[in-house]
């Protein structure tokens, strides 16, 4: 069954990561950037790995697993290498409606974590549905090479003029067309050429015109 792929909003959410090898270490680091509140149980933790977990929206707590831990979390990753355990994890979160990724275990999965590439706000995700994520990570180190710093510098230039022209063009036929402009790959040429202020000096001039 076809899955359906979305950016989901973690800031100030429970989350909670069982474990604490290396994957759970990558996990953690991860949600804190995306800005959830981070509850890591793990029986034992070695000391590289509580460095991984500082952070004011991180908790680790050094405990058997339990399922209270899970109340009131939007999802939950389980990275131990106990398959009992993984199961159990996965049971306790159908239970509760909790989201449940049990690392390298798809059908132990309500969600797959996609392969990312990242360039400021712009985020490119290629996902596999679990079938193979070396794949994902070798398309993804392919995208890193297409796609730089430059085009997240980009999007932010376009976001400021998108902004203008939802304010002073009532016509969405014609912001539609005005923004089609802008996105093109020659208008992010200009960019890389000329700088952020000499392009936006160039949209207002396609803004003013209609886009055409």
């Amino acid at each position: 069954m076809a899955k359906y792929p979305i950016y989901l909003d973690l800031d100030s959410r429970r989350v909670v990561v069982i474990g604490a090898g290396n994957v759970a270490a990558r996990k953690v680091r991860a949600l804190a950037a995306a800005g959830g509140r981070i509850v890591v149980v793990a029986e034992h933790a070695t000391g590289a790995f509580q460095d991984a977990c500082e952070g004011a929206n991180i908790e680790l707590v050094i405990s058997s697993y339990s399922k209270d831990y899970l109340a009131g979390a939007v999802l939950a990753i389980a990275a131990t290498n106990d398959t009992a355990l993984n199961n159990r994890i996965y049971k306790d979160c159908q239970e509760l409606e909790v989201l449940c990724n049990v690392v390298d275990v798809p059908d132990l999965c309500d969600f797959y974590v996609p392969a990312l590439v990242e360039r400021g706000a712009l985020q490119i995700a290629i996902g596999t549905e679990g079938k193979c994520p070396a794949y994902s990570g070798h398309l993804r180190r392919k995208l890193e090479e297409m796609f730089t710093e430059q085009h997240g510098l980009f999007l932010e230039e376009l976001d400021k003029a998108r902004k203008h022209i939802i304010a002073t063009v009532d016509d969405g036929d014609r912001r539609k067309a005005i923004l089609g402009q802008l996105v093109k790959d020659e208008s992010f040429d200009y960019f890389t050429k000329n700088g952020p202020q000499t392009w936006q000096e160039r949209a207002m001039e396609i803004i003013n015109s209609g886009g055409i």
